[in-house]
């Protein structure tokens, strides 16, 4: 059997169309209303017809491409896109005209010739603003990715700010949790249009992101900060940032001494000598773990001290066990906060994987660098949420002392929902 759909204005006119095409023949299975009636808009009813093949007559003729004119189906839904963009792009244009034109100059600004009154102005630009909003729906209809695996059929308004979050790389059990918390909670008013949907979802998201606010040392005591993590993720350059910071960006001008644990590799020693020299700050080198203690009462003069540590694969528990071992054999007075330093280009997989294996060591703050160097955030976001450790500094980049940024949950979530913007930081 064949299955055959006719629309009209009402149902009998849909069902005069079915019968001029192919007769009496067909049985009449379903008839719906596909869209109401409203202002300026007419009805429209679509009625399924079931039928025989060898009965459809032959003169009835499917509109259908010739197949050397027919394109695949994601050339096609690209197409219809497209269109959907510059209906949007006339209806911004149609916008602009209908605002009214004053003219400058004179004492008293007066419209030249308004063509409608401010109500219905207001009106049509409501109306313009719904079917805006409107195209931006049918567009994230195209999106190819599952729904959500949520009780609840996730409402259109939310199809954007999901396809957003989930392509920044979040943890899938995470956004869905959040995403029902926010159906739940969320009032029907201001599920109206997609940028207010955008805006709730935004505060949902902020109040979920701990972050540790920068404080500096009381009088008479000072900050012991080590930063650990895997090689290559920039330690030693941003222990230069901390160390520039504290020296020359703050209110007050600290006193900065650095330690260095990265004797593996003499480059890292080398650097870091150099930074000191640059900066005049105290440095000393720990080879064996009962050096730590006195290289930190060698420094005790100082407002900061911070440690740069050897780089190993999160898998490398020989020298994850050795950083261990100055921790635990930290004879001095001094509270050692430790940083664990992971580059934001990685899948969330990766790094709860690295946070677990380096979690022995007793993570007090994250710190995530080569913020520059992605295009997703939703995995740094789906970390500090599982693990509730506080976000403490973002590294943007490779200038000293510049490209560090006090950690914030207003930027990390910008960064999530629209990239990151050097401009803002």
């Amino acid at each position: 059997m064949k299955i055959l759909t006719f629309t009209g204005r009402t149902p009998s006119e849909a069902l005069k169309k079915a019968k001029m095409e192919i007769g009496d023949e067909g049985m009449l299975i379903e008839t719906r209303e596909v869209q109401k009636k409203s202002l300026g808009k007419a009805a429209l009813y679509e009625i399924v017809i079931g039928i025989e093949e060898d009965m459809i007559p032959s003169t009835y003729k499917k509109t259908q491409k010739p197949l050397n004119k027919q394109k695949p189906l994601k050339q096609e839904s690209e197409e219809i896109l497209f269109d959907i963009s510059n209906a949007a792009k006339q209806i911004s244009k149609i916008s602009d005209v209908t605002a009214p034109q004053f003219e400058y100059g004179s004492k008293r600004e007066t419209p030249i010739a308004p063509a409608l009154e401010p109500k219905e102005l207001k009106e049509i630009k409501q109306e313009i603003n719904k079917l805006t909003d409107k195209v931006k729906i049918i567009q994230n209809m195209f999106w190819d990715e599952k729904s959500p695996d949520l009780e609840r059929q996730i409402p259109s308004e939310f199809a954007e700010i999901y396809r957003l979050a989930a392509q920044s790389g979040m943890n899938k059990e995470h956004l869905d949790g959040l995403m029902s918390v926010t159906l739940e909670h969320m009032p029907l008013k201001m599920r109206e249009n997609s940028a207010t949907v955008k805006r709730y979802f935004q505060t949902i998201l902020r109040k979920m992101v701990p972050v540790r606010i920068e404080t500096t040392p009381n009088v008479g005591t000072k900050k012991v900060i080590m930063l650990v993590g895997p090689t290559g993720v920039g330690k030693t350059t941003s222990i230069a940032k901390l160390a520039a910071r504290y020296s020359y960006l703050m209110q007050k001008k600290y006193k900065v001494g650095l330690v260095v644990l990265d004797t593996y590799r003499i480059g890292a020693v080398e650097q870091l000598m150099q930074y000191a020299r640059m900066m005049k700050l105290g440095i000393e080198t720990v080879v064996d773990p009962p050096e730590f203690s006195s290289a930190l009462e060698s420094l005790k003069y100082c407002d900061y001290i911070l440690i740069d540590t050897m780089g190993s694969s999160p898998y490398d528990k020989g020298k994850i066990e050795k950083i261990y071992e100055c921790l635990n054999g930290n004879t001095s007075e001094y509270n050692v906060d430790v940083v664990l330093v992971m580059p934001s280009s990685i899948k969330y997989e990766d790094l709860k994987t690295t946070y677990d294996n380096f979690s022995t060591l007793g993570v007090d703050t994250l710190m995530f660098t080569k913020l520059d160097e992605t295009m997703g955030f939703g995995n740094i976001f789906s970390l500090a949420y599982e693990t509730k450790k506080p976000i403490s500094y973002f590294s943007v980049g490779q200038e000293v002392p510049e490209d560090l940024v006090c950690a914030s949950s207003d930027f990390l979530i910008e960064c999530l929902l629209n990239g990151f913007n050097r401009s803002k930081v």
